[in-house]
């Protein structure tokens, strides 16, 4: 099942585990794409809106589980790297447990907590309910997200991404059919396509977690590893808090600034759901290229081969940037079409204006996104988190407080999405930075069991 990344040519090595990354994350994506597509189709301008409005707290949920499992997936890379097995196979089950106790405590905080978030968002009441009850369902199935995404990290540092792959299509399928049948049969409405995310996430959860038990007691060790590892639990944290911060910062951003998007009422609010929606699956693989390249840093900085990282990080600028601008190309002339596929083209025509806008301007960025993805991988990958961390920090600073400057100028709404290219440049510079000084090459973490 493994995969050893620190031998072979890096090109092709990083291009055939990066593609079923991106593949599959556009399948997890296409959860909330359908979902919004389902609800602005056949219930309505405000069920879209209702849905969109949430977004920034699922991509919360979400980037704290992605952080997580990014961090600990380092860990678990170099210690492969090192054909450390013994180590790697307790780090795999430390991994595994801590983040079912994390998702039950965020599951709890989110039921408790989901309206009175809401309320500080500033949602307009005439699609409060509708949000309310997204959010509680959603919250509902933190567990099953959590540890989807654990698994799907510990399969990447593996070097195995086909599994993550087979598994999502299956149930984005799955998520599809059941939007339908529960909006349109059993008119549900916005809770229905909530349930239907719920379960189709739940069976890809179940399906991966039994074939990656099945797969690791087939890696052979010298002893039978424990269950728990306080001391890796800690060596994880090192690398995932950081990381998970940084995902975490990018969706809070999200948060702060749809409080000031929702200050523009509905129409906004659905022109820049729906565009966001399609920003969010444009990226996606910018940043699985940039996953990618982490895990091939790790592989390589574990078996102590660093001069490959440099070719690793040309491979995987080559490999985001060509899709960067192809993704350019096509959503800047044609972004009219795919924002109407969220909404009725007749009567919503002021808020596809709104998307369209949106999406020209920041499409023409794309290439400067996925190169500030695979600088911040490599650092990532070598354990070089301060400085990591800094270009992160970097990037939602000007990102939010332009959001809000430009916003209050004669720009208006559009002053919001030009402050998002605005900070991936900040972003891209100073990871670019160290990159180039070659001081992350002495932040190899050191992933040993006491």
């Amino acid at each position: 099942m493994a995969k050893d990344m620190s031998v072979g040519k890096p090109f092709p090595t990083l291009f055939k585990f990066a593609m079923p990354m991106v593949l599959g994350n556009l399948f997890q994506q296409l959860y909330n794409v359908v979902d919004s597509m389902v609800v602005g189709n056949f219930v309505g301008e405000d069920a879209l809106a209702a849905v969109g409005t949430t977004t920034a707290i699922t991509f919360l949920f979400i980037a704290i589980a992605i952080g997580m499992g990014i961090g600990c997936s380092v860990v678990i890379s170099q210690l492969f790297g090192a054909k450390n097995m013994d180590t790697m196979k307790l780090a795999i089950h430390t991994a595994l447990i801590s983040m079912l106790v994390l998702s039950v405590i965020l599951s709890i905080f989110g039921l408790a907590a989901h309206e009175w978030i809401l309320r500080s968002m500033k949602v307009p009441e005439n699609i409060f309910a509708d949000a309310a009850a997204y959010l509680r369902i959603y919250c509902m199935g933190l567990v099953f997200l959590f540890m989807y995404n654990i698994l799907n990290s510990i399969f990447n540092a593996l070097g195995e991404s086909r599994f993550p792959l087979i598994f999502l299509t299956m149930s984005s399928i799955l998520n599809v059919i059941l939007d339908l049948y529960f909006v349109i049969g059993l008119h549900m409405g916005v809770p229905g396509v909530a349930w239907a995310t719920l379960i189709a996430q739940g069976i890809s959860a179940v399906l991966s977690f039994l074939v990656l038990i099945r797969s690791v007691r087939r890696i052979e060790t010298i002893e039978k590893p424990a269950l728990f590892s306080g001391h890796l639990l800690g060596q994880m944290f090192r690398l995932a808090v950081p990381t998970t911060i940084q995902q975490s910062i990018v969706s809070l951003g999200l948060v702060f600034v749809q409080g000031l998007v929702n200050s523009y009422g509905s129409v906004v609010i659905a022109g820049y759901t729906a565009a966001t929606k399609i920003d969010t699956i444009a990226i996606n693989p910018m940043v699985q290229v940039g996953n990618a390249v982490s895990t091939f840093t790790a592989q390589n900085m574990g078996a102590k081969k660093t001069e490959r990282v440099k070719s690793g990080m040309c491979s995987g600028l080559i490999i985001a940037s060509s899709i960067s601008v192809s993704l350019a190309v096509i959503l800047y002339f044609f972004g009219g079409a795919f924002i109407g596929a969220f909404m009725d083209s007749g009567k919503s025509a002021e808020a596809i204006g709104v998307g369209v806008h949106y999406m020209r301007v920041v499409s023409s960025f794309y290439v400067v996104m996925g190169t500030m993805n695979v600088f911040n991988g490599v650092l990532r990958g070598a354990g070089d988190v301060r400085v990591f961390m800094l270009a992160t920090l970097c990037n939602f600073s000007v990102r939010v407080a332009g959001a809000h400057i430009l916003a209050a100028s004669p720009m208006g709404a559009s002053g919001i999405w030009w402050a998002i290219p605005i900070g991936w440049i900040v972003g891209a510079l100073i990871s670019g930075s160290r990159f180039a000084s070659g001081r992350w090459k002495t932040k190899k973490l050191a992933v040993t069991e006491e």
